[in-house]
């Protein structure tokens, strides 16, 4: 019963492909051997109204939210949300150029 939900900011969509996005972190889930590929459900939520910080318009973010059933350690799980992230922050990378983008 994994679960990665992902929530962004509307105005990230001409700069990322949210449909790409969300398979390189599915492809980093199955790569931690921790659950089976029909257990996983992976969604990615537009976020059309936000006020983000100052209220600039520029600024965006994404928030990732990895819920799991029992069944594994704590070392397991911390281990599979580093790989997640670590993904997550290198697809983004040019995001991170700005002061105006947020990983969560």
């Amino acid at each position: 019963m994994p679960h990665l939900r992902i929530e962004y900011s509307a105005n990230l969509e001409p700069q990322i492909d949210m449909g790409e996005f969300c398979q390189v972190l599915h492809q980093v889930v199955m790569t931690t051997g921790l659950f089976e590929r029909g257990a996983l459900r992976l969604r990615a939520f537009k976020s059309e109204h936000y006020a983000v910080a100052d209220l600039l318009p520029q600024n965006a973010f994404i928030d990732m939210e990895f819920r799991v059933g029992q069944g594994r350690s704590d070392d397991a799980l911390k281990s599979a949300g580093n790989a997640i992230f670590d993904a997550a922050t290198a697809y983004l990378q040019a995001l991170f150029a700005a002061p105006h983008f947020a990983l969560s």
